[in-house]
């Protein structure tokens, strides 16, 4: 009864809320790459020095532990939190999950990589990709006549041709694209002839510093509607029948290294023709490129991926500018020729992370004033203003990343994840400060330099029909899928088809051609999985589990649904697995809401 009895709700949830708030400066680890709906670090972190630790959770959190010979297991490991904790306290550890991709970012976060030798192949990466395709990233500085600064954003618009005068439509929302927040000023679009005006007042607009047009915020494009400004026809979109929907390019983000100290607020321009020209150019290096590793197949249907169909997208390729095209393919065929297998992975990985920002559903936050990845929220929503990053990344004179979702970006994220495997850190509350305490002594991975070597055992597998031998468990540590709230296979399969092309079928579970599998436990009303399924599929792996638990050791799992009936199958699952319910422990998940 030791989880019950030293298990401190109120410690545990005012870590937890805050590494929420801020996630990947508790856990940098999880930057390695995108998963969904990561618990708290410090709660997993918690439950294991409960179980195995003496004393005050509150003073051994803060302390080195090590517990050798504890073998831990996980059935649903997803992204990967529970055993990274477990391991990281010195416990073996054995992970399944029926998703491919789960089983490699795990690998990923777990096993042992040179850093300086990353770094360095990272870096001769990016100076290759400058070489090739750096002049694809700049623009001119209209403001104060420089010549090719780099470029942020590129803010595209849907376009549709009208269905009676068949002239293309902007299916533009609205005409806002910088609040007054992080600018000195509202940036707003001129409805009539594109250029950008700053308007300091929204309730007064007035009009267009170049063709003298009344300013709008309001756009045309509303419920899937959208009258034809040259004809007045109502025409409706989308239009799956016509394919993918085409974009124009409206609007830049930039920056000016030069003239930053100068200048207030940020940079932003309408496209001029040497714009327009570079991406011309993109179309025609993109039309002689032999292509290797762009994927061509089709989105399969699902509850999530039906939203991408609805749009006429019927093949992941179509979700990418032929800029974006030509990048990433460029990328992988640089990252092909890299001889040390682990660095190759790493930067594979990296190239898969970087999918979620480097395509043509991602948004512009008109408030924050960066790019929102693919997976801002866990689906495919598609927006009618879409926003292209600079795929190079930039750093500023100290180094410093400007803007997001660019290779200098990722790169500086994943060497932090792996340091922080080399000498991990918790963050303790002070006061009203925070304070960074190294924990010396821990460490993340299989192996590290004079260590113990630990086991790490990770598999793609169903957890419902794994063998594991009786008594061999010291504790199961997991949280479940969502039943349906999120779609793992489907969302993975984006970043899945080209990490396939790029590393090959010989990873666990990369012979499959879509991360999907009949036996995934989510509800999923496209593959006419419900809750009873759920629930035996649940009831098996919990009973599997069980059978391999030594006396009296625990199963712990976190559970949230907004829908009571999701936790029924949870009852089920305890009863049909001989487990006895001991406690039920309350601790934040994703936000202050859920618990």
């Amino acid at each position: 009864m030791t989880i019950e009895s030293r298990f401190d709700v109120a410690f545990v949830s005012g870590l937890a809320l805050r590494e929420k708030q801020i996630q990947q400066n508790y856990r940098p680890i999880i930057a390695v790459h995108k998963w969904f709906a990561r618990r708290p670090g410090a709660l997993f972190r918690s439950l294991v020095l409960s179980e195995f630790g003496d004393g005050p959770l509150s003073q051994r959190y803060f302390q080195a532990n090590d517990f050798p010979g504890r073998n831990i297991a996980d059935p649903f490991m997803g992204g990967g939190t529970p055993l990274l904790e477990a391991n990281r306290v010195g416990c073996d550890v054995t992970g399944f999950d029926i998703n491919p991709m789960s089983a490699w970012i795990v690998r990923e976060e777990i096993e042992y990589l040179d850093i300086p030798t990353y770094q360095q192949r990272a870096a001769a990466l990016l100076a290759a990709l400058r070489e090739a395709l750096g002049d694809l990233y700049l623009t001119d500085c209209p403001l104060y006549g420089d010549r090719d600064v780099p470029v942020k954003y590129f803010l595209w618009v849907k376009v549709s041709d009208c269905e009676s005068c068949e002239r293309p439509i902007d299916l533009f929302p609205g005409y806002l694209i910088s609040e007054d927040s992080r600018h000195p000023a509202n940036v707003i679009v001129c409805s009539a002839c594109g250029d950008l005006n700053e308007v300091a007042d929204r309730t007064r607009l007035g009009e267009c510093s170049g063709c003298r047009s009344a300013l709008r915020l309001v756009g045309p494009a509303t419920r899937s509607r959208c009258s034809c400004p040259h004809c007045g026809h109502e025409n409706r979109y989308p239009r799956p029948k016509n394919g993918p929907p085409t974009h124009r390019l409206f609007a830049i983000e930039y920056f000016n290294p030069s003239r930053k100290a100068e200048h207030r607020g940020r940079f932003f321009k309408k496209p001029d023709d040497r714009d327009l020209a570079r991406l011309a150019s993109a179309e025609r290096r993109w039309q002689e490129c032999a292509s290797r590793f762009v994927p061509d197949e089709e989105i399969l249907a699902g509850d999530e991926t039906d939203r991408l169909h609805r749009w006429g997208y019927s093949r992941y390729r179509e979700m990418f500018n032929t800029r974006q095209l030509l990048g990433l393919e460029t990328s992988c065929q640089l990252i092909a020729n890299v001889d040390d297998e682990r660095v190759r992975h790493a930067l594979a990985t990296n190239l898969s992370d970087l999918l979620r920002y480097q395509n043509m559903l991602c948004r512009y936050d008109t408030w924050a004033l960066k790019s929102l990845d693919i997976f801002s929220v866990h689906g495919f929503p598609v927006g009618l203003i879409q926003c292209e990053s600079n795929l190079l990344g930039i750093t500023n004179a100290g180094s410093v990343n400007v803007g997001s979702g660019g290779w200098t970006n990722i790169v500086e994220k994943y060497a932090k994840a792996k340091r922080y495997c080399v000498a991990p850190f918790e963050v303790r509350p002070e006061g009203s400060r925070s304070v960074q305490m190294p924990i010396e002594g821990e460490w993340i991975g299989e192996r590290s330099d004079g260590k113990r070597q630990r086991t790490v055992a990770i598999h793609c597998a169903d957890a419902a029909s794994v063998e594991l031998p009786a008594a061999s468990l010291d504790a199961v540590f997991t949280d479940p899928p969502y039943f349906g709230n999120v779609q793992y296979g489907e969302l993975m399969d984006f970043c899945y088809v080209w990490l396939r092309r790029l590393v090959g079928k010989g990873p666990e579970g990369f012979d499959r051609i879509t991360t999907r599998a009949t036996e995934e436990l989510t509800g999923n009303v496209t593959k006419a999985r419900g809750l009873e399924n759920f629930t035996e599929g649940l009831a098996t792996v919990y009973s599997r589990m069980a059978e391999a638990l030594k006396p009296n050791a625990p199963l712990v799992f976190t559970y949230h649904h907004n829908k009571l009936e999701a936790y029924l199958a949870v009852g089920v699952a305890i009863l049909d697995a001989g487990l006895t319910c001991s406690a039920a422990l309350p601790c934040p998940a994703e936000m202050g809401v859920s618990i």
